[in-house]
């Protein structure tokens, strides 16, 4: 049976989230110990117990979900010895692809966490709040070419564009406010239900140019290894083990679609995974797994009893 980590992104966030892998493992609160010191910040302290409007932050969530995705993977190395290199591939989603990379040794944890705590920050910091927006087509009839027409109506207005391809009837678009208003509206007269999303950002678009532009800055000063399981990247849909190629797709991510459905239909038809396991926060992944490679088993993996289950089946 041929496995891929999966990490989260952002939205799978909630108050509470890691508590109980660090009462029950030292590793995980290693994890979180290794990340407060990295940001001088505690944290951990705003994961367990809140408030969700500053967990939500951006600039708080990004590195927050990669310390309990980290932390699942410390755990399942250290208390049940199962390493990365147990997978076949790894993939994360936005920032999860960051997760990832630092799951399978491309990345330092304490790197990690920095540039996530900056990514947050430049992403947030370049588009005033209420100037870009997002939305989520969805429906039976919401797929990439439907939601790449809704973008083309909605360019009229300014830059709109398909930030994320999750699955069949889950596609986002993301830019200027009223370019994405007047998307929403041609989307809903082809057939899709159209939902705003409350984000203080248009990610995944043009407008974030500035700061792809910083990570770029970031990224060339960071060391960068070769991963120790192909990371399958958001841009491109495709495993890459080549530490420069990694870099580079990180600053076009920034900007880029992430394209997840292709992503799973890669790795269930060429890579041929045959069972995911979502580390970390939530079960968002692990359920658009199950929907675009059905054959396949996909689980969650973010509490103590997941990750002994899942220990006991591999």
């Amino acid at each position: 049976m041929s496995l891929a980590f999966l990490f989260p992104g952002q939205g799978s966030q909630s108050v509470g989230m890691g508590g109980d892998l660090a009462e029950a493992f030292i590793a995980a609160r290693q994890v979180f110990e290794e990340v407060d010191d990295a940001l001088g910040q505690r944290l951990f302290r705003l994961m367990r117990e809140g408030p969700i409007e500053d967990l939500t932050l951006t600039e708080n969530a990004q590195p927050a979900l990669m310390a309990v995705s980290l932390a699942v993977m410390a755990v399942l190395k250290a208390d049940f010895d199962i390493r990365v290199e147990r997978a076949a591939f790894v993939a994360g989603h936005s920032l999860g692809e960051y997760s990832a990379l630092a799951s399978a040794g491309a990345l330092r944890l304490s790197d990690t966490a920095r540039l996530l705590k900056l990514r947050g920050e430049a992403m947030q910091r370049v588009v005033p709040v209420g100037v870009g927006a997002m939305a989520s087509l969805i429906g039976p009839k919401a797929d990439v070419a439907l939601a790449e027409a809704a973008a083309r109506a909605g360019s009229a207005a300014g830059i709109c564009v398909v930030a994320n391809d999750n699955n069949a009837g889950n596609v986002v678009i993301s830019g200027d406010k009223a370019a994405v208003d007047l998307a929403i509206a041609e989307a809903k007269t082809l057939g899709a239900r159209a939902i705003p999303l409350n984000v203080s950002a248009p990610f995944h678009c043009p407008l974030m140019q500035p700061a792809a532009d910083e990570m770029a800055r970031a990224l060339a000063e960071t060391l960068i290894l070769a991963p120790r399981a192909p990371v399958v990247c958001n841009v491109t849909a495709r495993p890459t083990l080549d530490p420069e190629v990694i870099r580079r797709l990180l600053v076009e991510q920034v900007t880029g679609r992430v394209r997840w459905r292709e992503s799973l239909e890669w790795l269930g038809a060429e890579g041929g995974v045959t069972r995911f396991a979502e580390a970390g926060a939530g079960k968002v992944l692990s359920g658009i797994a199950k929907r675009v490679v059905p054959e396949s088993e996909a689980v969650p993996l973010n509490t103590p009893a997941d990750l002994e289950a899942f220990a006991k089946s591999v």
